[in-house]
Formats: C-alpha cells, sequence, structure tokens
C-alpha cells in the first residue's frame, strides 16, 4: 500500500466527519442556491402562473356571490372546475394584490416541496447516514428542478399542497386522533385524492375479513385502516357541507352537473394531460376515446388498488418501506385513471424516485441504482415537450407519430411500472417468512434497526464504536 493512500485512509474518516458535522448546514447552503437559481430561472422564463389567477378569480367569485360554475377566468377563459369548498380557500387570495400573491404563493410551493421530501423520507422509514433536516433540505434542491415541480410553480397550481396533505396523513401513528383529516380536506379540495380513503377502507375490510377467517372466536372488526377511512370520509362530508351552507348554488351546480363534465379540464388529447384517457385519445387519433377508455380505467384501478392494499397489509414485516409502496401505487392509480391528470399532477414523483433511491441504498444493487437513475432522468427531462403540442386548433396531439406518442406517455408508463414493480415485490414478499414482528400500532414507521457488528476498519473510522446501522 503506497503512503499515499495510507494517508488518504487516515484522514478520510476525519473528512467525513467534519462534513457530516456540518452536514445540515451545508444543505442549507446548497438548497437556497438551488431554489435561488430556480426562482432566477422561473423569471427569465416569464412564468404567467395563469392558475394563481384563475384560484384568484374563483375566490373573489365566490366572495363578491357570483356563479362559480359560469365563470371564465384569463385570456384563456379558463373555468372553474374544482368542488365550491376549493373556492372557499382562495377567498384570502383576493386580500392582496396580484406582485404579493404570486411571491407568497411561491414561496409556499417551495415550502411545501421541503415538507414533501420530508413526510416522504418519514414514509419510507429508511435510517439515513446524514441527519434528517440535510438530507430533506438536498433532496429538495434536486426535486425542485423535475418537470412536475417546474409546472406546479409555473402556473402557482395546489399539487403540492395536496400532495402534503395526504403524506401527512399516511405518515401518523395508527391512533392518532386526525389521521384520515389530511385526506378528506384534500379530496374536498380536489376528487382524485379521494380515492386513497376508498384505499384505506378497502385495507380495514380486508383486514376485518382477514381476522374473521382465522379466528375460532368472535373478534373485533373494527380497525385502525376503517376508523382512518371513516375519518377521512367525515372530514370530506365537512367539506361538503360547509360549502353547501356558504355556496349552496354553487354546490348544486358542482354536485349535479359540473362534476359529470370531464371536458371543462380541458382537452383530453393534450399532450399535458398524462392520464390512461390522454394515452388512449393520442393513440387512437380521437378526441374522445369511448367505452374503451371507462373499461382500462376500471381495470386499471381495481389492479392498482389490488397492488396497494396487498402491499399495506403484507407490511413493514415482510417489505420495508410497504406503506410507502402502498401510498406510491395507489397515486399513480389515481393519476392514471383520472379523466384528466396533467403533468403537474405527477408531483408524486418526488416520493416515488426517494423510494426508489431507498430499496437501492437498501439492496445496494446496480439495477436499482439504474432504475432510480432512470425515473429521475425521465421526470426531469421534460420529455412529453418534445413533440408537437398545444395549439387548439392545428390539433398536433391526434397525428402524432408512434414516437411521439411514446414520449407523450412517458409519466403513465413510470405510473404502469412502479404499480407492476410493486406487485412484484409483494408477491416475493408473502412467498418469505416474515424476519422481524410487526411494529405495534404504526402506519409508516419500521422497527429499530438491528444492529451488526461493524469490521475493524470501519470500527477505527467510526472513532472505535463496535456496531453501526444497518
Amino acid at each position: 500500500m503506497s503512503t499515499l493512500q495510507l494517508t488518504a485512509d487516515r484522514r478520510f474518516p476525519a473528512a467525513r466527519a467534519y462534513l457530516l458535522k456540518r452536514s445540515t448546514r451545508l444543505a442549507a447552503v446548497f438548497c437556497l442556491f438551488s431554489f435561488t437559481a430556480f426562482l432566477a430561472a422561473q423569471s427569465a422564463a416569464n412564468v404567467s402562473m395563469i392558475d394563481l389567477m384563475v384560484y384568484r378569480t374563483e375566490g373573489w367569485t365566490a366572495r363578491t356571490g357570483g356563479d362559480l360554475y359560469t365563470m371564465r377566468a384569463t385570456h384563456a377563459e379558463l373555468p372553474m372546475t374544482y368542488p365550491p369548498f376549493a373556492a372557499l380557500l382562495f377567498m384570502p387570495l383576493t386580500l392582496v394584490d396580484v406582485p404579493t400573491m404570486r411571491l407568497l404563493a411561491t414561496a409556499a410551493n417551495l415550502a411545501l416541496l421541503v415538507a414533501l421530501v420530508h413526510l416522504s423520507l418519514r414514509l419510507i422509514g429508511r435510517p439515513l447516514d446524514l441527519p434528517r433536516p440535510a438530507a430533506v433540505l438536498a433532496l429538495s434542491a434536486v426535486a425542485v428542478w423535475c418537470e412536475p415541480v417546474w409546472t406546479t410553480l409555473r402556473y402557482g397550481q395546489i399539487n403540492l399542497l395536496l400532495a402534503v396533505l395526504v403524506l401527512w396523513d399516511l405518515s401518523r401513528r395508527a391512533g392518532h386522533r386526525w389521521a384520515g383529516v389530511g385526506i378528506g380536506v384534500a379530496a374536498g379540495i380536489k376528487l382524485t385524492p379521494a380515492l386513497f380513503a376508498v384505499f384505506l377502507a378497502l385495507c380495514g375490510l380486508a383486514l376485518a375479513w382477514r381476522r374473521r377467517r382465522l379466528a375460532d372466536r368472535p373478534v373485533r372488526l373494527w380497525n385502525h385502516w376503517l376508523r382512518r377511512a371513516s375519518v377521512a370520509a367525515g372530514a370530506f362530508a365537512g367539506t361538503v357541507v360547509l360549502a353547501a351552507l356558504v355556496l349552496p348554488r354553487d354546490s348544486r351546480h358542482f354536485w349535479t352537473e359540473a362534476v359529470f363534465s370531464p371536458e371543462r379540464v380541458g382537452r383530453v388529447e393534450d399532450t399535458a394531460n398524462q392520464s390512461l384517457r390522454g394515452v388512449l385519445a393520442r393513440l387512437l387519433h380521437t378526441a374522445e376515446p369511448g367505452a374503451g377508455w371507462t373499461l382500462l380505467a376500471v381495470a386499471a384501478t381495481a389492479a392498482g388498488l389490488a397492488v396497494a392494499v396487498a402491499v399495506a397489509l403484507a407490511g413493514p414485516r415482510r417489505l420495508p418501506s410497504a406503506h410507502a409502496w402502498a401510498a406510491v401505487c395507489v397515486a399513480c392509480t389515481a393519476l392514471l385513471v383520472s379523466p384528466v391528470s396533467w403533468s403537474h399532477h405527477w408531483v408524486w414523483c418526488v416520493p416515488a424516485v426517494l423510494l426508489l433511491g431507498s430499496e437501492a441504498l437498501r439492496r445496494s444493487s446496480a439495477p436499482w441504482w439504474a432504475g432510480t437513475a432512470l425515473a429521475a432522468l425521465l421526470f426531469c427531462s421534460y420529455a412529453l415537450w418534445w413533440v408537437p403540442h398545444g395549439s387548439p386548433v392545428e390539433r398536433f396531439e391526434l397525428r402524432q407519430s408512434g414516437a411521439q406518442m411514446a414520449l407523450s406517455a412517458v409519466y403513465p408508463a413510470a405510473g404502469a411500472a412502479l404499480v407492476a414493480l410493486a406487485a412484484v415485490l409483494v408477491v416475493r414478499a408473502l412467498r418469505r417468512p416474515a424476519p422481524y414482528p410487526c411494529p405495534p400500532g404504526s402506519f409508516g414507521t419500521l422497527p429499530a434497526p438491528r444492529a451488526r457488528t461493524a469490521s475493524p476498519a470501519s470500527a477505527r473510522a467510526g472513532g472505535g464504536q463496535a456496531a453501526t446501522k444497518e
């Protein structure tokens, strides 16, 4: 061994300890630099934040007693597409001027991105070499550049808020009194997250059926899954009742007419529509896929929920990060089967890529690292915008070639692949005996990591400690 190598070996532990000791500070500087560059890039791109302007108009319409579902906002004449409860939340946007509103909305979305990364890591439950704040800030600095996050801030959208509400719920302990409220409120703002409440209910019913089948005496069928589902349903009902009391005419209009008109959201075949319906419309070169999409959506919903329930009930005993896998499966399923899932709705790519990276770290597997890199590259590539798109007159999407259709279907393909991967993992996990007992009263955390004896070299590097976390 050369003198240079021996010197490097002696200095590496000290350098590593130095960096770890200041990792949070360094990560904060990196995150601040990345966010500043991001804001400069958005300013140079002259982003319109058009959806935020629509939200402001919706809040003003609700505040002044106008008709929410006949109003049109901005030069694009965009309609109200959310439940009326959302308009109540948008009313404060009318209390400040437009520049202040844009600044506050951007700052809030960046804070929500940090919260999304934090909740994702908590749900994944992997022990990290870095302190949690350092990991959250460093990962947020990178995640801000992926296309769904970029487009969310470009339009001033609420996707990060909805994802944070759902993950806040799913990362709570099983007996938490507020577990379920976040999902119910998110569904009250936009209906798509309601699929998470259906998932919780199915998990509860499956667990109750399993208990009854295995027990030789009467057992208590009520469980924490059913409790979460009922709390979510109650919170959603609360948003509906509140909106009905404050906006009775708009509530009646939405729940009897507007909710059944997905064409209000926009052109189905638009490249930005990264749902199965959009893919099918472009594949068939038609603006209305018809019954074929309905059958495909029903099959995808059944398959996605079945995988998610199986993964969740397998639990961390058999599949580490099981509940994170279940959450990603439900999110991907909801995005796939929604009539319109714009590209910025896919902010769930952040927890999905973090989950893949966690699996790669745990398994120390080159294929898993390659899959993580591929997923990150896909969501950061902006590939769906490489094809002609966006013209309501030319309607380029109805004349796409095979390669163009493939590029404009990257997110649905990634979502379907994640669900399929989860299915493979749970099938393999259920064939193996559980390696350790289930953590009591926990939804998203793993039992304490087992210690293993460190090698002499690692013991010297760690300051003489005899054990390290797996």
